[in-house]
């Protein structure tokens, strides 16, 4: 560990190349890495002045610092490395890459926005630019600002669209807190622009409609739910039932059920009818209607249903064992997700418009068929 020895030996050498010196020097700094780092960056700051080839040496080191969370020593290598003049334009748009990043790390956003600007001005790492400003316009829930840079990714990414939607729909939901119902209005049509197929918007919107007492453009907003993803059925299917019947149309809303049955043999429909059955003719015949369909499709949503029913029948002589049954039923019920990320498999009890897993947009569903209903 004589470095100072070993560099007077080996300077008078002339034959001994500059690169096998420069070496030399990158074994030092790699000792004092691990005895006194703070000296390392001082070796490899100098190793700069040697051969700018050394630039590639300088952003590793960076990138070390960084993962190991020493974010103050990987700003420190990377502001140096853009203070020099021997930089070409790829390297000094590299460093400052990485030095966004740095600042990004340490929480200081607005310091890595100018940053990540610039280098999306300069086309300079244009794309990677953009996406890092909008994961930052994401964590401070500046939708307007993320709105205009996803916008501008739409040339690179066309299912930024489907992100842009969602952007409109957080939008339309901080002016519905606010009151301010016809912002939030044009919010959810620029929304359903976006991503026509865009469900957050329909429930939304069906929503605002409830709080004007306009039923007819509730179930309006609510059925176009159904038609732009059937999963979502179970988030409208009883706020439309309050809506036909507050308008006396059950009989409607009966056909509709049967309709959609018909074309996809879903349970919520099911369940919803055996409902209306068990109001209108009675327990057996909703009973009944439930067999039939689990007969077809087995669920446990289903039983679950079908035991309630049962269950209310005090002349069941078996009605111990069932009582059994449908505790089982239930608490399987109570601990099983009922949402399912498509993209990471991430499972939720309650709806989330963006995965907290893997952070997409519109991925987690109800979970359907048997493992689910």
């Amino acid at each position: 560990t004589d470095w100072a020895g070993v560099r007077e030996a080996v300077e008078n050498e002339p034959h001994w190349p500059q690169h096998f010196i420069l070496a030399l020097r990158l074994c030092k700094a790699l000792y004092l890495l691990n005895e006194e780092p703070d000296k390392a960056i001082d070796v490899f700051i100098k190793l700069i002045d040697v051969d700018s080839d050394t630039v590639e040496t300088h952003l590793a080191l960076g990138l070390l610092f960084r993962r190991r969370g020493e974010v103050n020593r990987a700003i420190r290598i990377h502001q140096n490395l853009i203070a020099r003049t021997t930089l070409n334009p790829q390297q000094r748009s590299l460093a400052l890459f990485e030095l966004a990043h740095d600042y990004r790390h340490a929480g200081l956003l607005d310091r890595a926005e100018d940053l990540f600007r610039e280098l999306a001005i300069s086309g300079k790492y244009q794309v990677l630019a953009l996406r890092q400003l909008l994961e930052i316009y994401q964590q401070e829930q500046d939708w307007n600002k993320a709105i205009n840079i996803a916008q501008k990714l739409v040339v690179f990414d066309n299912k930024q669209m489907h992100t842009i939607a969602q952007y409109y729909c957080e939008l339309a939901e901080d002016y519905r807190q606010k009151g301010q119902n016809d912002a939030a209005l044009e919010a959810i049509e620029n929304a359903l622009k976006a991503d026509q197929n865009c469900v957050r918007a329909s429930l939304i919107e069906g929503q605002l409609a409830l709080q004007r007492d306009s039923r007819e453009q509730a179930i309006l907003a609510f059925q176009r739910v159904e038609r732009q993803d059937p999963d979502y059925l179970t988030e409208v299917i009883e706020p439309l039932q309050s809506c036909y019947e507050a308008i006396g149309q059950e009989d409607q809303f009966a056909r509709y059920l049967r309709f959609m049955l018909e074309r996809d043999g879903g349970l919520t429909p099911v369940l919803m009818l055996a409902k209306m059955i068990n109001a209108r003719e009675g327990e057996q015949e909703a009973a009944d209607f439930i067999v039939r369909h689990l007969h077809l499709h087995p669920s446990i949503r289903g039983l679950d249903s079908l035991l309630d029913l049962v269950l209310s029948d005090n002349a069941s002589i078996r009605r111990e064992h069932l009582l059994l049954l449908k505790d089982l039923t239930t608490q399987l019920l109570k601990n099983k997700p009922a949402y399912k990320c498509r993209h990471c498999g991430f499972t939720a009890r309650k709806l989330h418009w963006q995965c907290p897993s893997c952070q997409q947009w519109n991925m987690l569903k109800p979970i359907q068929g048997i493992d689910g209903e």
